[in-house]
């Protein structure tokens, strides 16, 4: 299912199963582990986390360098910016 493209995070997070606000308060914490310029991979299934997770993002400065949707399934891949 690669290509070319593919982003190594330097850290997971599986949300998977979880509702609001779970996955956003997890990725809150999850990138506070990680240096700045690290990315962090959040895999979840809840619907909500994608808007949650973009205003997340926008929010406090992080970057989303990659987001996939497949099905029901969420990947954002999100950057460390501070």
């Amino acid at each position: 299912m690669g290509n070319s493209t593919d982003i190594t995070p330097d850290a997971e997070l599986d949300c998977v199963g979880l509702y609001c606000p779970m996955p956003i308060a997890m990725t809150k914490e999850e990138i506070d582990k990680i240096e700045i310029g690290q990315v962090l991979k959040v895999e979840a299934d809840d619907p909500a986390a994608e808007e949650d997770i973009k205003r997340w993002a926008k929010r406090t400065g992080h970057e989303i360098i990659k987001f996939e949707k497949e099905g029901s399934m969420l990947t954002f891949y999100i950057k460390r910016m501070k």
